[in-house]
């Protein structure tokens, strides 16, 4: 072609020339794509909430929490069962099994010492939380066919700035006769409606606890207007005293 001609394409040029916008066209996208960045992983789940109903016993793992009102929604009063088996003593020694309730404000914390109900404050808030006995007796909870121990609560008796009550289950002198959780089996705790008797919620304790001699077995904690059950199997090596001394309870050293 010379300079001065006057291209004109013809026919068989012009699709060719069409069609190059188009192949420039199609890569626009690609930088686009390739320079986003990618989708944010989803969340990870959270612990699957236990399939509870109403009307029917209810068992939860450690972690797992349920909402007692929501199974019962005409419940006012409970009881929290203990249970476990164990030996009436070992190397010449008994094994005394107690449970204890912990009252908690908002700082995990009790408001002063009555707030710590066991074998030797029995009760607390007139009456409205109240530690059934001690079992002192060896028999174990398959022995009695029923619970080993027992506390009572009022849950519309509790005042407002207690948010939570705690359950621990202890070996008395533990660390003086070397006893532990080994020795303990078929661990559990449950909630009673305490004017129908029925069991609302149960957890069976599976853990290996076997350095522990004392254990966190669960919560009642408020929720809205209700309360919630939750599991939790925390355990202690430093017995009843070191329980008590983390939610705030001046008590002496054993």
């Amino acid at each position: 072609m010379t300079e001065g001609d006057n291209p004109q394409p013809d026919a068989q040029q012009q699709p060719q020339q069409e069609a190059q916008p188009q192949q420039e066209a199609q890569p626009q996208p690609q930088p686009d794509a390739a320079a986003a960045p990618p989708a944010p992983a989803p969340p990870a789940p959270a612990a699957a909430a236990p399939a509870v109903q109403p009307g029917q016993k209810n068992v939860i793992q450690k972690d797992q929490e349920v909402n007692i009102n929501e199974l019962d929604p005409a419940l006012r009063r409970v009881q929290i069962g203990l249970g476990w088996d164990a030996p009436e003593e070992q190397d010449g020694h008994p094994v005394d099994i107690d449970a204890s309730a912990f009252l908690l404000n908002n700082t995990g914390r009790v408001r002063q010492d009555t707030d710590f109900i066991f074998y030797n404050n029995l009760d607390a808030e007139g009456g409205a939380i109240k530690h059934m006995g001690d079992n002192t007796t060896g028999e174990t909870a398959s022995e009695k066919e029923g619970d080993a121990e027992v506390i009572d609560i009022k849950l519309e008796n509790i005042a407002f700035d207690i948010e939570k009550i705690a359950f621990s289950v202890t070996i008395h002198n533990a660390e003086d006769r070397h006893q532990n959780f080994g020795v303990i089996k078929n661990a559990y705790m449950r909630v009673i409606n305490a004017e129908t008797g029925a069991e609302l919620v149960r957890y069976d304790l599976t853990e290996d606890a076997s350095d522990d001699n004392a254990m966190i077995f669960g919560e009642l904690y408020r929720d809205g207007l209700g309360w919630k059950f939750k599991a939790l199997g925390v355990g202690s090596e430093g017995g009843l005293y070191e329980i008590a001394r983390e939610f705030g309870v001046n008590v002496a050293p054993p």
